[in-house]
This record gives structure tokens, sequence and C-alpha cells, in this order.
């Protein structure tokens, strides 16, 4: 029969350590031969088997650069084979509208894109080609140009509005670093 131990917390568990467990926790070593450090990286060991190698960091990145997934695969195959591996376990597959009307990384929103079209410029165009491309086509609608116009008028407005969209989030990105 084991003996009880006495606590040094005085009944006070807040005084406990987080994790505090007299269990050692199990950890996984890197697979390369040799290494001594944590093996946290699961790097595949084949293309349709599900067993992976568990590398450290350095290790993983080693295995990854001469790895091509879809070597030997024509490429409609390699196609085929990455929309059939994009459904997860659970069934569920990325939306098909994912892509639509996006710059591609996602830095750009749905009103920034529509301003961005409005101008006549690139998903990924930089504020100095905003303003450039805002100066440019207010002077050929500006009611000034064009008193008692209503399509340039309104053309002018459109203009506005879009420059004042891409200005916004530009201020908005500046401040978020």
């Amino acid at each position: 029969m084991s003996r009880v131990r006495r606590k040094d917390d005085w009944g006070f568990p807040r005084w406990r350590g987080y994790g505090s467990g007299m269990a050692a926790e199990p950890v996984r070593m890197c697979d390369r031969a040799g290494c001594q450090e944590k093996g946290e990286c699961p790097a595949p060991k084949s293309p349709n088997n599900p067993e992976r190698w568990m590398f450290c960091q350095r290790h993983a990145a080693e295995y990854n650069a001469g790895w091509d997934y879809f070597a030997g695969l024509t490429t409609e195959e390699a196609a085929a084979r990455e929309e059939r591996e994009r459904a997860d376990a659970s069934g569920y597959k990325e939306s098909a509208h994912y892509g639509w009307a996006t710059s591609g990384d996602g830095s750009r929103s749905r009103d920034e894109l529509r301003a961005l079209e409005q101008l006549g410029l690139e998903p990924d165009a930089d504020f100095e080609a905003v303003k450039k491309a805002w100066r440019a086509k207010a002077k050929e609608v500006h009611p000034d140009v064009k008193p008692g116009d209503a399509a340039a008028a309104e053309a002018f407005q459109k203009l506005q509005i879009s420059y004042e969209v891409l200005r916004v989030a530009e201020e908005r990105r500046e401040w978020r670093g």
C-alpha cells in the first residue's frame, strides 16, 4: 500500500504549477537516424500510404525539398488527384466559389476588387497606381470639364467612391503594420 504524501501547497491549488502531473509526457524523436531532436513534423512515406515519418523541422525541410507528389502523373491526373484529396476525412470540400474575385492571397476585399476594376487596374496594383489611374480617369469625366453631362457626373461619382474605398483600405493596412 502506497503512502500518502503531503503536498507543499498547503491546500491552495492555485499555487501548483500548470501541468504539474507526476507522469512523464511521451516525446516522439525524429525518425532520421542519429538525430536527437523532437520529431513533430509529419512527412508521407509514399503517395498512397497513410503512414508518416516524424521529422524535426530541419529534416522535414530537407525531406520535402526533393519531394514531388505528382511525379509521373499527367496534368489532368494531377488535377484530378488534387481535387479528390481536397475533400478531408469528413467529406467536406473546399467551396467552389472560394477562388472567385480575389487577389489570390486574400489581401483584398470584394469591394476593393470592384473598385480596382472600376479604375481599370489589376488586383495586385499598389496605391500609387490607384492614385495615377484615379487622376487620369477623373480628369476625363470631371463635372467642371463636362458641365451638364449626367453620365459623366455619375461616372465621376463612381470613381470617387472607388478611390475612397481603396484609400480607406490602404490606411487600414498602414495602421496594421
